[in-house]
């Protein structure tokens, strides 16, 4: 069961910022990447960076909602996805900015403004703890080791300072690569198939086909 799925813009490259739609604005951004769907949709286009075929994209998309082989989407479940993507989320991701949609032809193409955007996808699930907790965690650690430390507590107090400096610089670098790494395979486009896939086994309220006062 997830707790909590938070979606997160963690840089835009600022040397492209005159290369970005002015109609691409935070709320419309974040607004964009409320909806499952969407987000993999972005995921799709960014590993392509290319246009597609809305009928490619929304079997793909079938595809990892199933969690299932691309050659074992049904029609049907290849047509929900569709409908869904012509009809709502596609003129909602144009209207922001993030696609070009020619509904005639039926081919998307990711604007120059999803290719300035590194996003990430923070997914927490209920056995999970989000990043700041370990951080915090560490923290309480390193007072605690620093402590004992001080007040001569055996074996702490027969270390050099510089062995107990060294234990927290490598303790710290060991936690940072771990985020770092954790924050790499969350982006949208970095990996074979969405991050999420391996958290997420239903739909959500949120990722609801039907349009709603934040999805229109």
């Amino acid at each position: 069961m997830i707790e909590a799925v938070e979606t997160v813009v963690e840089s835009v490259d600022s040397t492209s910022d005159a290369h970005v739609s002015p109609a691409l604005t935070e709320d419309e951004l974040f607004d964009v990447l409320s909806n499952r769907r969407r987000r993999y949709a972005i995921h799709f286009l960014k590993r392509e960076d290319a246009p597609v075929g809305i009928g490619t994209l929304a079997e793909q998309i079938a595809a990892w909602e199933n969690e299932i082989e691309l050659h074992a989407v049904s029609c049907a479940q290849r047509k929900r996805v569709y409908t869904a993507l012509q009809q709502i989320h596609l003129p909602q991701m144009a209207e922001a900015g993030v696609i070009e949609f020619d509904d005639r032809s039926g081919v998307v193409e990711p604007t120059i403004a999803m290719g300035a955007m590194d996003i990430y996808v923070d997914l927490v699930e209920g056995r999970d703890i989000p990043w700041s907790g370990y951080y915090l965690g560490l923290s309480v650690v390193g007072l605690a080791v620093m402590t004992a430390a001080w007040i001569g507590l055996w074996p702490l107090s027969t270390l050099p300072d510089i062995a107990l400096g060294i234990f927290m610089f490598v303790t710290v670098a060991v936690f940072a690569a771990a985020h770092h790494y954790h924050m790499t395979r969350q982006r949208l486009g970095r990996t074979e198939k969405p991050a999420e896939i391996h958290y997420l086994a239903s739909d959500s309220d949120s990722d609801s086909d039907a349009p709603t006062a934040g999805n229109r």
